[in-house]
């Protein structure tokens, strides 16, 4: 089932465009870190160095985080090797498994721009990532 939310009122999405980047940032990464801790999300190797920016276009959020030594840190470099940009209920259905990112990418709904290997080495990632159960379950019914 595809979550559906409604638009976000346009006072939240310019609240949250106005919001600094390394705010967000700290916030985004600790929750990556929780899942990195719970053996859900471990970086492959290939993701040591390497810059991301996450875009949740339709909030107006925008975090940047790199991956060092293994783990998930927040960066304050707005130069980045791959940016993700979807909509929030398209990030949460790929949470979720209920959407994958070709679909996504290939409806117009997802936009990867950088290095496409890169790109490519992070979607098999996580079409490969094990969803814990929680998440897993459907929150809305039909």
């Amino acid at each position: 089932m595809m979550l559906k939310l409604p638009k976000p009122p346009a006072l939240l999405v310019s609240l949250g465009r106005r919001l600094p980047p390394a705010f967000l940032s700290l916030h985004f990464t600790a929750g990556l870190l929780v899942a990195r801790h719970l053996n859900w999300l471990l970086p492959p190797v290939e993701l040591e160095g390497k810059r991301f920016a996450i875009e949740v276009a339709d909030l107006g959020l925008r975090c940047l985080f790199c991956c060092r030594h293994g783990s998930f840190r927040p960066s304050w470099d707005t130069q980045v090797d791959l940016e993700l940009s979807a909509s929030a209920a398209d990030f949460f259905s790929m949470l979720q498994g209920e959407m994958d990112a070709d679909t996504l990418f290939f409806q117009r709904r997802l936009k990867i721009s950088g290095d496409t290997e890169l790109g490519l080495i992070v979607k098999n990632w996580l079409d490969a990532t094990e969803r814990p159960a929680w998440l897993r379950r459907r929150y809305l019914s039909d």
